[in-house]
């Protein structure tokens, strides 16, 4: 979906409403929102010189769109003021009416948010004077003029954007007609949580190892989390990085799990016929002989915010690889031998250096002395 958008030039409800006029009727507060967002982000990278202003609302911003579309029928059909919540009377929504799939999935991002959000607090990340060390390593490769670019592009313009799209699945959900959950959301909600627990856990290890690295003679591994209490060694510190844990199997254990809730959400919030629908294509597709592009696209299409995170989370990951690996020399060998974000991808890892050779010396380098010999 291509929004025309265009900065309003009062704060008066009438003039926003003419400005968003070509909008969608349901994403009219959503985009009237995220201006705001963006202009109020970029501002405040401007006035405090930290671009991470944006980083502290990611954990509340894809629940605010959740939570507005999941509750459509709670809100008044006429805006009172500008960015106050309303759902405009042409969407035909009775009051009181709620999709119980879209209250499902706002409940699940809900609990997504208190993970974020705990990790990112304990991290000390919302601290305003707090800055994510990639862009202060990209604002010293970048000139500043261009820097400047890049941060109102992409990251105020573009990550808000994309919040936004972490909401539209709730849009999906909520555009259906209400029926009670099948067995299918049970099932969604079972996966969900227990994507949640592994994507805390994997915070929970890496934040056991920071604490060990840093101040290992302080370090008791019964004050950490269940799940995190893993035998660090002074290897390990001398390391650099984590490697053990959900991380002997994933480089990135809790990128790959942030991406599958989403992918969840979306998927999720498709009805039965649509999903019905995209499995006919691909069989069609891959059985049959046939092809239909257009068709295909169109079948894929409310599944774009999911690509589109992937996406950020595929480019900002090899970013932050090159610095680490920079930093760290057995890095390298972690790569070699542990997958960026599937456990599948570890295995044939494992498997292509024990066919040719040199499993052993790798393995030694990144989990030290107690790597088994082949």
């Amino acid at each position: 979906m291509i929004l025309a958008l265009t900065l309003p030039t009062t704060s008066s409800t009438t003039d926003a409403m003419d400005v968003l006029g070509s909008v969608p009727p349901a994403f009219q507060w959503p985009v009237q929102f995220c201006i705001f967002s963006t202009v109020a982000t970029y501002v405040a990278s401007i006035i405090t010189s930290n671009v991470s202003q944006v980083d502290r609302l990611w954990t509340f911003l894809p629940t605010i769109y959740t939570a507005y579309f999941a509750l459509l029928p709670l809100w008044p059909q006429k805006q009172p003021f500008y960015l106050v919540p309303y759902t405009p009377a042409s969407l035909g929504i009775p009051p009181g009416t709620y999709n119980p799939r879209a209250l499902m999935m706002l409940a699940l991002i809900v609990t997504w948010m208190f993970r974020l959000s705990y990790n990112t607090y304990r991290r000390g990340l919302f601290n305003l004077k707090d800055e994510d060390y990639r862009w202060l390593v990209l604002r010293q490769q970048m000139h500043p003029i261009l820097f400047q670019i890049f941060n109102l592009g992409f990251i105020s313009f573009i990550q808000n954007v994309l919040l936004l799209a972490l909401g539209i699945p709730a849009y999906i959900a909520a555009s259906q007609p209400p029926q009670p959950l099948e067995n299918r959301d049970y099932f969604v909600i079972f996966l969900s949580l227990l994507i949640l627990v592994l994507e805390f856990t994997s915070d929970n290890q890496q934040y056991a190892y920071q604490a060990f690295k840093h101040e290992p003679r302080r370090f008791h591994t019964t004050h950490q989390w269940i799940g995190s209490r893993l035998q660090w060694v002074p290897a390990d510190a001398e390391r650099g990085f984590v490697t053990r844990g959900l991380w002997a199997w994933s480089r990135h254990p809790n990128f790959a799990c942030e991406q599958s809730f989403w992918w969840i959400m979306n998927i999720a919030s498709l009805p039965s016929s649509q999903l019905l629908s995209i499995t006919n294509l691909r069989t069609s597709a891959f059985v049959a002989g046939k092809f239909d592009l257009g068709s295909l696209l169109t079948a894929i299409a409310p599944l774009t915010p999911a690509v589109a995170l992937s996406i950020l989370f595929f480019s900002s990951t090899l970013y932050t690889e090159a610095i680490t690996a920079s930093k760290y020399p057995a890095y390298t060998a972690y790569r070699a031998r542990v997958g960026m974000f599937s456990p599948l991808a570890t295995a044939g890892k494992g498997l292509w250096l024990a066919i040719t050779g040199g499993r052993v010396e790798v393995e030694r380098t990144v989990w030290g002395k107690e790597a088994k010999d082949e």
